[in-house]
């Protein structure tokens, strides 16, 4: 598949799962304090589950609302580099080049890729808000909170004390490939962001057994 068919990028859909795993821990790690019986292990669950359907909402329009935001700038950039002075349309657009790009481009080169750009037609539809947009929101919304779900199985099947044990290392397992996933992302090699990734997952496992769960 390649990348512009995608809806997510492989970073934030990665990124949103740490984020709902990362939730889903916070719940479950101080369950033993919290929950006295079956119905507060049921409560905290659904707590774990009722937050990350929240913060799934929340992430979702705020992508919207970045990707809008973005979109908009962009077309305001390119509006600016069409009606600007061509000295100022030419101290524009080599600000927005990154670093390495404008050191080994001649004057020549970014002259001529301005004259281009300076030609292009307004895209005539206008749309703030596409599809592809809601689309990406609601793949994020299912990630965050389906995160939730393989951590709090084990409360289902066993008693408290033994369903945390296993709930942790179910998270942590999932951190450490996603780590791994994310180091390959990178062009690197995949341990040193799988173990740091199994390394925040435990601090806050610890954290929370160190307060109470």
């Amino acid at each position: 598949m390649s990348e512009r068919s995608r809806i997510l990028d492989p970073i934030d859909r990665l990124s949103e799962i740490i984020f709902g795993l990362l939730m889903a821990l916070s719940f479950t790690g101080t369950m033993s304090s919290v929950a006295g019986g079956e119905g507060g292990v049921n409560a905290v669950l659904v707590a774990a589950l009722g937050c990350n359907i929240a913060w799934g909402i929340v992430d979702g329009v705020m992508y919207v609302l970045t990707t809008v935001v973005e979109r908009v700038r962009r077309r305001g950039f390119l509006d600016r580099l069409r009606h600007e002075r061509l000295d100022r349309a030419r101290e524009l657009f080599l600000e927005s080049l990154p670093d390495d790009v404008r050191r080994v481009s001649s004057p020549k080169e970014t002259e001529a890729l301005l004259v281009r750009v300076r030609a292009l037609s307004p895209d005539p539809r206008h749309r703030v808000v596409t599809a592809r947009d809601l689309k990406a929101a609601v793949a994020i919304f299912l990630l965050v909170v389906a995160s939730t779900l393989p951590p709090s199985i084990p409360f289902l099947l066993t008693d408290v004390g033994l369903a945390m044990r296993a709930s942790n290392a179910i998270a942590l397992a999932m951190l450490f490939v996603i780590g791994a996933r994310l180091g390959r992302y990178m062009g690197r090699s995949p341990w040193p962001m799988a173990l740091a990734m199994t390394a925040i997952g435990a601090v806050l496992v610890a954290v929370t057994i160190l307060f109470g769960g």
